[in-house]
């Protein structure tokens, strides 16, 4: 009983506190100078991955098996994967580009799983007879750890190509108003020059805010490969140990179950941005577009399948 209130308020403390970080955040980006807003989103992200941290620990030592047995867990693992890369990415960033991502995506799924699920999914049940291995901590762990790195540079890449475009839009039309200036100045327009002199001043490709642009976009890019290629090395080692587990537990390595298909799909898709990276003509839009249909294909390996509940992984279902 006492597992149970403590899980109970733990899982609606988590859920309260990253709500309060979104709402920080918005903060942020509607007004830039309140002092103190960002250190107390921050001091807020690491109170909900302790939080969560404690839920799952809780989890663990009521059900007596690694809480990863059915999606109410998993959704709970992944969203405290969100709370760890955003931990990380702190550490290797002061300015952490990834917080806009990994907030939201934590509330989403945690959200999801309080809210979204019927009550009798947040239960543990004793494993079935598949699950009874040590691999289940090493193989879904991975993949689920895998899942979040991959979905959260997806989504910078996603927000590359948003400014991208939106920076080659403000370019095209910057442009043609500095070639109506130019045939005004050879008609003998001076007055309409003078009255287009603060366009002038914005088809300046080296003002402060297409810098700040500039920044922004290098930044998105520079962490997009870092953290697709982080998820890309948990993929593989899930995918790796995944094979070992089936081979232990149906005596086989691969089965083309439709998880294992689409998880080979996924790792197929991120392979080939892997490719795109390495490939310097293939840089910047190539590489974002090939990782923004990894976005939908993790979904759909993730998620998907889940959906239907078949196929040997149909203890992750919603049955």
């Amino acid at each position: 009983m006492i597992f149970a209130t403590l899980e109970h308020i733990l899982t609606h403390l988590s859920f309260s506190i990253v709500s309060i970080v979104i709402a920080i955040h918005l903060m942020i980006l509607s007004v830039h100078e309140i002092i103190g807003l960002r250190h107390s989103s921050e001091k807020g992200m690491l109170a909900t991955f302790f939080s969560l941290t404690g839920l799952l620990v809780i989890r663990w030592i009521s059900s007596r098996h690694f809480p990863l047995s059915n999606l109410y867990e998993s959704l709970i693992f992944l969203s405290w994967s969100f709370s760890i890369i955003h931990m990380v990415s702190k550490l290797w960033n002061h300015k952490n580009d990834l917080s806009t991502i990994t907030a939201p995506s934590a509330i989403f799924t945690q959200g999801f799983a309080t809210s979204g699920l019927s009550s009798k999914m947040h239960q543990s049940a004793i494993l079935v007879p598949a699950l009874q291995s040590q691999w289940l901590m090493m193989h879904v762990s991975m993949m689920l750890l895998s899942y979040a790195a991959l979905l959260c540079g997806s989504l910078l890449s996603v927000a590359f190509l948003v400014i991208t475009f939106r920076k080659n839009i403000d370019i095209f039309f910057r442009s043609k108003n500095l070639l109506i200036l130019i045939k005004s100045f050879f008609f003998g327009k001076i007055e309409y020059l003078n009255e287009k002199r603060s366009v002038v001043k914005s088809t300046s490709f080296l003002s402060f805010p297409n810098y700040y642009k500039y920044q922004l976009i290098q930044r998105l890019d520079y962490w997009s490969y870092r953290v697709i290629s982080l998820g890309f090395t948990f993929l593989t080692i899930g995918i790796l140990s995944g094979a070992v587990w089936a081979n232990e537990a149906w005596g086989s390595y691969w089965n083309w179950d439709p998880k294992e298909t689409w998880a080979f799909i996924t790792w197929t898709i991120f392979a080939i941005y892997s490719h795109t990276r390495t490939n310097q003509s293939l840089h910047g839009m190539n590489s974002a577009l090939v990782a923004s249909i990894g976005f939908l294909i993790i979904w759909i390996c993730y998620f998907g399948i889940n959906l239907l509940g078949i196929g040997l992984h149909s203890y992750g279902s919603f049955t």
